[in-house]
């Protein structure tokens, strides 16, 4: 390959067609405590990191000096990790906001076709273990044992003196204790919601009795809440979750993305916990949103999905706004109709994709959308999130699609060209 069409003149030649203002507004423009290196410089560089599987912030430091291309990146210059690090925490939503970016790039170009796209989702590991997962009663275990060791240890070190007379410096702001605290808080919120929840469905159910003189029933009715906080939290990133993946469980999020038949992404959002029944429609309405901001008019027409994301009313939803949705009715060790899983809608998508048209086209679901997560989970080793925190996951998440979305309209733009007739 010419050394013209390398990743990295591409990646540069993006940047100057791409709206960086919002990163150049988080400085100040009187030229006092201006950025070390120029911004355009460090989001080239982030995509091109992206792009090639190299998250470390260490490992760019180092290939900034090492690696030929990173130093044209770079403008021969070697950025330290921890200034890379903290412009990714700095900028974290700016970077996710180039998800638009790219995705108008690849717009201009005519990469994207949006008659037929494919939704599904992705177990990605967190930044947190699943021993570190704890119960209410664990956590309340786990302050009484910390504070007792921390009371131990400063009556070791200070006898009857206050402690206080350390100098700030040798203060840790940041302690286990808070966390531990602030896991049992969380726990607390979540029982109190599900009361709220219970109450506010006692008051319809005898609302409902009262005016109709009739008792609901049925396999709906909401679980009963425990009288105790319930459930489990970890203390290293409480937003993640244990996920089912055909392995076993992990620690971690659902990753979702929307693609066209060219496996450009043209939606991506992260979810806690693994149940996507109800994602079907927001993930359409969030393509369809981000393709209008890109400049693409055409909306969707087919919508391919897999049994996670059944969902009758949805599926009908989409069918008043023109779009067709073949969704999956039975998983692949599902065969029998279950309370979620039946009626009319049900017994139609089955029949449905019993025709050969539809179940041809149903098939191309896999080809379309199983290669992104592929490329991006073992290509580009990008199957574990650096961030916690399902705001942060999110915001990397986007900007991992987004150098996907990047390579593929490199990859296009290197293909030749058929010869005319």
């Amino acid at each position: 390959m010419a050394a013209a069409g390398h990743l990295a003149w591409f990646v540069l030649d993006a940047v100057e067609q791409m709206d960086l203002s919002v990163f150049y507004a988080a400085y100040r423009a009187d030229g006092h405590g201006r950025a070390a290196h120029d911004p355009a410089m460090m989001v080239a560089l982030v995509l091109y990191a992206y792009a090639v599987g190299e998250r470390s912030a260490r490992a760019i430091e180092r290939r900034c000096v090492e690696d030929i291309a990173f130093r044209v990146i770079a403008a021969n210059q070697a950025p330290d990790h921890a200034t890379i690090a903290r412009f990714r925490v700095r900028h974290e939503q700016a970077l996710a906001g180039l998800f638009g970016e790219v995705l108008r790039l690849c717009a201009r170009a005519g990469a994207v076709s949006v008659g037929v796209i494919a939704v599904d989702g992705t177990r990605v590991k967190a930044n947190a273990a699943d021993r570190a997962n704890m119960d209410y009663e664990q956590l309340a275990r786990e302050i009484l044992a910390e504070a007792d060791r921390v009371d131990r240890e400063e009556d070791e070190r200070f006898g009857d003196a206050r402690g206080d007379e350390l100098p700030p410096e040798l203060v840790d702001p940041v302690t286990r204790r808070q966390r531990l605290r602030e896991a049992k808080r969380r726990l607390d919120e979540e029982w109190q919601a599900k009361q709220a929840e219970m109450r506010a469905w006692q008051t319809a159910k005898a609302d409902y009795t009262q005016r109709t003189g009739r008792k609901v029933g049925g396999p709906l009715k909401p679980r009963p809440v425990p009288p105790a906080p319930g459930g489990r939290i970890n203390i290293t990133d409480p937003d993640s979750r244990p996920v089912k993946t055909a392995r076993g469980f992990l620690q971690g999020y659902t990753a979702q993305a929307v693609a066209t038949e060219e496996q450009i992404v043209i939606a991506a959002d992260v979810i806690t916990g693994g149940n996507e029944r109800h994602r079907l429609g927001p993930l359409v309405a969030a393509a369809r949103s981000e393709l209008v901001a890109a400049g693409v008019e055409d909306a969707p027409e087919v919508v391919l999905a897999d049994a996670g994301f059944w969902n009758s009313p949805h599926i009908q939803a989409l069918g008043e706004q023109g779009i067709r949705a073949l969704v999956k009715p039975d998983a692949d060790t599902r065969r029998a109709p279950t309370r979620l899983r039946s009626g009319p809608a049900y017994e139609q998508m089955r029949e449905l994709l019993a025709r050969d048209t539809e179940a041809e086209l149903y098939r191309r679901r896999q080809a379309i959308i199983e290669p992104v997560f592929a490329h991006t989970k073992i290509t580009r080793r990008a199957d574990r999130f650096q961030r916690r925190g399902l705001t942060a996951c999110r915001a990397e998440w986007r900007l991992i699609t987004a150098t996907h979305n990047l390579l593929k309209l490199w990859r296009r733009a290197l293909a030749p060209t058929p010869a005319l007739a």
